[in-house]
């Protein structure tokens, strides 16, 4: 995915790439009118939901380009999760204090999760779809308090707000593929690993470290066969981890300015794609 912003009507415009054969843009929507900070594709892979800093989430359809669903928040969208019981459903949080579940079909909010904070910075479901963690941006003076939360899905109830105890924000979360466990980026230059079971306890033998975040929203993933763990870095650096030694494995210098995101191809495993703060989308093999 890619956002392009066009001047005097400050449309943005989300692409669709072909990563693997000519490296070309394949489809352009112009759906939402602020910066988009987040996209993914439905399970079916014919439709992308993407959310904005508009104040909405908006479903696609990437044949036709039509907009199958707008929802509308009160607040900036930074991220999104579908949930992975019922393709219809995904989770929405951001500039609030709320993290919203809708209904696609329905256009509805069906549940609202709670919590004291003023941002939601990141939501990963945890095996299942029973669960869910969402990543804050608070932290008190002396501990982590509702750093990372863990939510009953169903019921809407706060599980925990214990689970991480520095005082480092978490800019992204990502599940492991196989293994009930998922790991935290943090602003202390390094990931922590946890438990995806009750009670989510961190894993003090493993740290992924040797990146730097300093402030920017790194995102970090686990490769299809979850072997490897990615992420970016404030330099442009893209280190790749041994999942089980936690060793960095190769580094590659992939852009000028921060690297924020970079996902593994679901089906190719040597393929990569990145971006960094200036907008710029390289894929590699």
């Amino acid at each position: 995915m890619d956002q392009r912003r066009s001047s005097p009507h400050q449309r943005v415009y989300s692409s669709v790439w072909d990563a693997v054969d000519s490296g070309r843009c394949w489809k352009t929507y112009s759906s939402h009118s602020g910066a988009v900070r987040d996209a993914c594709w439905s399970s079916c892979g014919r439709n992308i939901l993407s959310g904005s800093f508009d104040t909405t989430a908006h479903l696609t359809d990437v044949e036709t380009g039509q907009r199958l669903a707008e929802l509308r928040n009160e607040f900036r969208v930074c991220c999104l999760a579908l949930q992975p019981r019922d393709p219809h459903v995904f989770l929405c949080g951001g500039f609030s204090s709320e993290v919203k579940a809708w209904d696609c079909r329905s256009c509805q909010v069906i549940r609202s999760y709670k919590a004291g904070i003023q941002q939601t910075l990141d939501i990963v479901f945890l095996p299942e779809g029973k669960e869910f963690i969402t990543s804050t941006d608070s932290v008190s003076r002396d501990s982590a308090d509702r750093t990372l939360i863990a939510w009953d899905f169903q019921t809407t109830a706060k599980v925990s707000n214990q689970i991480y105890q520095e005082r480092y924000t978490c800019p992204s979360l990502a599940l492991h593929p196989k293994e009930s466990v998922f790991v935290a980026q943090t602003n202390g230059n390094y990931m922590a690993l946890f438990s995806a079971q009750r009670p989510y306890r961190i894993n003090k033998k493993k740290r992924y470290e040797g990146h730097k975040v300093e402030g920017y929203a790194v995102g970090c993933e686990f490769s299809p066969d979850g072997s490897l763990l990615a992420t970016g870095s404030s330099n442009g650096v893209v280190h790749f981890y041994n999942y089980l030694t936690s060793r960095v494995v190769r580094t590659l210098p992939a852009h000028q300015q921060a690297c924020v995101c970079v996902t593994f191809h679901p089906v190719l495993p040597a393929i990569t794609a990145t971006c960094d703060w200036s907008g710029e989308i390289n894929t590699w093999h």
